[in-house]
């Protein structure tokens, strides 16, 4: 031990040292026979080199005899068992460890030993590879009928970082050309074939293979040089070479179990080199075996799962943020089914990972490592995914110009260590940041964002507890709401409803210590007391008082009480309050929207009398709906949740906005005729008021005066449609974004949703499969799922129309929409409420209840049904 000494670099901590031993002595266990077995075979085939040997069981010996292969096979398994004496490498014939990796295939024709002994000499110092030099050993070696030098030179290059790094090197930067031939958009491959070969053999000669690590970490002149010839997103590795290579070894059974155990034995020692060693500050090129490593198509391959593939994540996820936004750079120039592949690799060890253990409370998947470090794998793809998709990073609308006001319990809530977390707003990922970019600045992405969902994981995920590691954010508890991409709908609501849920609670404890300290009424609740003839005058007024004198109110539970009704607000109150204020805000008289009957959407208008101050209040209400639970029934379209993510409307957003405009403004576009002669119009463009007169808008100075033409309908187009999405509804929706902000700014909405899951957050699922409902609601009170009344019950709901089945939804529930995840997601409970009679039945909408009497037939059970459903309004104490 008192020979190695790292005097310069820190020694890896116990627990690490432990792992490696505890991999190393489970891989040890199962191929130490083997690789035992194998080199007294290559002692009695191959020698040790040394010609003075006295070992009589050894080649090299001056009296041995000459066996042929199967006999020294079976000469080989009789040393092993009486353990005879292996003798030391000699310095000519230097054993490296990489030997003990390679499997090797043996002809049973007689082969000259001496012949097979020159080939083998030829490349037992090849310590790096190109493509030539590996095809021309695979052309010897077919000749030969016997791969063990090819499989020899694999076990050492790939399980050395050196010797990897080093490896199809290319002499220059890749042209632009190039970089789209990684997409696989080359027609001409046998030109590229050719080029790369030469290539490689340039690389070979000016790049010489390092003798020591120091040469590796960047001191040697030849790495500088790569480093300063790279781009951005630029590695040094011909990856087309790679791909050639890998097409034709991985074909060879025999040849691709030494890249498996040639990977076993490599993740490790970069693991350690990345967390202890900083080796990529001082070489980027380490980055290469990264690369050449994930270019193999078998990484998901069942032989993988076990122990290959979650150290080589382990080492991936060491990577520092700089390295993992150089690999998402260049994976982004991949082609759909190359980055496919790379998903599917890590999601087949998180898949396997999860169904092969037992996750629950007590095991949680959080503490998987393998699982951990595929998810943190996965990241890198999928930001390469949005890079490499249709991205928008210009259109981004302004920040609000005055902050959101900060309630004035900050100093108590500091004193009492209830400091505000993210006050500047929510928090962004930091790959995120180093690539400069967001998700919303993706149109439509490489490859769908649903495939990166992982189902398994989100099934087996407590999301309470990683809840709690998202917000400790330490270092030792990983939270899969870092990695929002690979939860569902589902469970990522379940995340924010935890987050509103204790932001609740603070601000109710809160509001009691301020009682006690300062001998304030005690209001833990942000309480509404309205009268349904005039819900919009009482609950408007009500907020805005809130939003000016204390927006941090906001942030409580909201608790409504409807004048003269004995209704206590378990939540089902809420939920018809919400519903009554959308359906007074968005009647087209009020004037506040306008409704398209063609696409049955809402649009600001933007020449409402309104003042900003009712939009802000809008806003608000959409912010406590999701704030509270509560599904809307608003029909925005999506450009609408793309602006409240914080990026602008554009011509592409016209489609469902208003798809005649855009119909009209693409066949502009697409005219192959003279615009200007045939179309006649200008840069001025008319719109018409509440009361149908007309409103002229110049898209630039004096409009009126400059013709379309061909070469400047792509202006005339973006400037359209710039004005009917952003410009000419600025104030009404920079109030509405205020206002949402205001419930919302401190919530973990934007890091966690896309804007089409944030529409699906606020107005639930419009599928309603009533099925799904059936097999998941529960019975109490006496009836069970063979009662008679139940399955009439079920039938007679099974043949409403859709509307009949969406007002037994507000009846039982509050809400005629499906919840996230639909109807299935939905706790709703039938209770026995006694023998048949003629009342009719009621529920409790906070709970999901539905009390049913036990009607004596199904049409009585119909007509009683259908009457409470129709004719439901008001609440009352049972």
């Amino acid at each position: 031990h008192k020979a190695i000494s790292f005097p310069s670099l820190p020694l890896p901590p116990f627990s690490l040292l432990c792992r490696h031993l505890c991999n190393c002595y489970y891989i040890e266990k199962r191929a130490a026979a083997k690789h035992l077995i194998e080199r007294y075979y290559h002692q009695l085939t191959e020698g040790c080199g040394n010609e003075l040997c006295s070992n009589s069981w050894c080649a090299s010996s001056a009296g041995f005899r000459r066996m042929d292969n199967n006999a020294a096979a079976v000469k080989a398994l009789e040393l092993y068992k009486v353990n005879a004496k292996l003798c030391d490498p000699h310095p000519s014939k230097k054993v490296t460890a990489s030997t003990y990796l390679e499997s090797s295939t043996h002809s049973n024709r007689k082969i000259n030993h001496q012949d097979i002994n020159s080939v083998r000499d030829n490349f037992k110092d090849v310590s790096y590879l190109t493509e030539e030099k590996v095809f021309e050993i695979l052309d010897i070696c077919g000749e030969n009928e016997d791969y063990s030098p090819l499989i020899r030179v694999i076990g050492r290059v790939f399980s050395s970082a050196d010797g990897l790094v080093q490896s199809f090197r290319r002499s220059k930067p890749h042209t632009k050309e190039e970089l789209k031939s990684l997409q696989g958009k080359d027609e001409d491959k046998d030109e590229d074939e050719k080029e790369a070969a030469s290539c490689s053999a340039t690389a070979m000669e000016d790049d010489s293979p390092t003798s020591s690590s120091s040469s590796r970490l960047g001191e040697g002149s030849s790495g500088e040089n790569d480093v300063q010839k790279l781009a951005p997103d630029e590695v040094s590795v011909d990856i087309e070479a790679v791909r050639r290579v890998y097409e034709r070894l991985l074909s060879n059974e025999k040849i691709e179990a030494a890249f498996l155990n040639a990977l076993v034995y490599l993740s490790p020692n970069v693991e350690c080199d990345l967390t202890y060693h900083n080796v990529y500050s001082r070489d980027p090129n380490y980055l290469n075996l990264f690369v050449i490593v994930m270019e193999n198509s078998n990484l998901h391959s069942p032989e993988y799962l076990e122990i290959a593939l979650p150290q080589f994540c382990k080492a991936m996820s060491k990577l520092p943020l700089a390295a993992q936004a150089k690999l998402a750079r260049l994976w982004s120039h991949y082609s759909a089914e190359q980055m496919r592949r790379m998903v599917e690799t890590f999601q087949q060890l998180i898949t396997y990972k999860v169904i092969s253990n037992e996750f629950n409370s007590r095991n949680l998947v959080n503490d998987d490592d393998a699982v951990v470090a595929a998810t943190k794998c996965l990241k890198i793809v999928y930001y390469a995914n949005v890079l490499g998709g249709d991205l928008d990073m210009e259109h981004n609308e302004e920040e609000d110009e005055e902050p959101i006001p900060e309630s004035s319990e900050l100093t108590l809530q500091e004193l009492l260590g209830e400091e505000r977390r993210n006050k500047k707003g929510p928090r962004v990922d930091p790959l995120e940041t180093e690539l400069g970019i967001r998700t919303n600045d993706c149109r439509r992405p490489l490859i769908p964002f649903e495939e990166f969902v992982n189902e398994p994981l989100n099934e087996v995920l407590e999301m309470d507890k990683d809840y709690t590691f998202f917000k400790v954010e330490t270092e030792n508890k990983f939270s899969f709401m870092t990695c929002p991409f690979s939860l569902n709908a589902v469970t990522k609501n379940l995340g924010l409803y935890y987050d509103n849920r204790i932001r609740m609670y603070s601000e109710r404890r809160i509001t009691v210590l301020y009682s006690l300290v300062q001998g304030q009424q005690l209001n833990p609740y942000l309480r509404l007391k309205v009268r349904r003839d005039h819900i919009i005058d009482d609950a408007l007024v009500r907020l805005e008082m809130i939003a000016m004198e204390n927006p941090a109110d906001l942030k409580k539970q909201l608790y409504v009480e409807f004048e003269g009704e004995q209704g206590v607000d378990e939540g089902g109150v809420s939920k018809e309050f919400f519903q009554l204020v959308v359906e007074e805000i968005f009647n087209p008289d009020i004037g506040m929207f306008t409704y398209d009957e063609r696409t049955k959407l809402f649009w600001f208008n933007a020449s409402s009398f309104e003042n900003e101050g009712q939009y802000t209040l809008i806003g608000i209400v959409l912010g406590l709906a999701i704030y509270n639970n509560c599904i809307l029934d608003v029909h925005f379209p999506m450009v609408v949740y793309r602006k409240l993510m914080g990026k602008k409307g554009t011509f592409r957003d016209l489609a469902d906005a208003n798809p005649v405009l855009y119909q009209s403004l693409k066949e502009l576009l697409e005219y192959e005729g003279s615009v200007e002669e045939d179309m006649m119009i200008t840069f001025q463009i008319s719109q018409t008021d509440l009361f149908g007169n007309p409103l002229m808008y110049d898209l630039r100075e004096n409009g009126d005066k400059i013709p379309v033409t061909n070469e400047n309908r792509k202006e005339f187009v973006a400037q359209y449609s710039e004005y009917m999405l952003n410009k000419s509804i600025e104030k009404q929706f920079k109030a509405f974004r205020r206002g949402f902000h205001m419930v919302t700014n401190e919530s973990p909405l934007k890091y966690l949703f896309r804007p089409e899951e944030i529409e699906l957050l606020i107005c639930g699922s419009r599928n309603l499969d009533f099925l799904a409902l059936e097999e998941t609601t529960e019975y109490d009170g006496g009836y069970n799922r063979d009662s008679r009344i139940i399955k009439e019950f079920w039938e007679t709901l099974h043949s409403f129309g859709e509307e009949q089945k969406r007002l037994f939804l507000q009846f039982t529930t509050g809400t005629d929409r499906a919840p996230v995840g639909g109807l299935g997601k939905l706790k709703m409970i039938i209770a026995k409420n006694g023998p048949d009679t003629d009342r009719l039945p009621t529920s409790h909408t906070c709970f999901n209840v539905l009390l049913l009497p036990e009607y004596g037939s199904k049409e009585k059970l119909r007509e009683r049904l259908l009457k409470a459903i129709t004719y439901a309004k008001g609440f009352g104490m049972l």
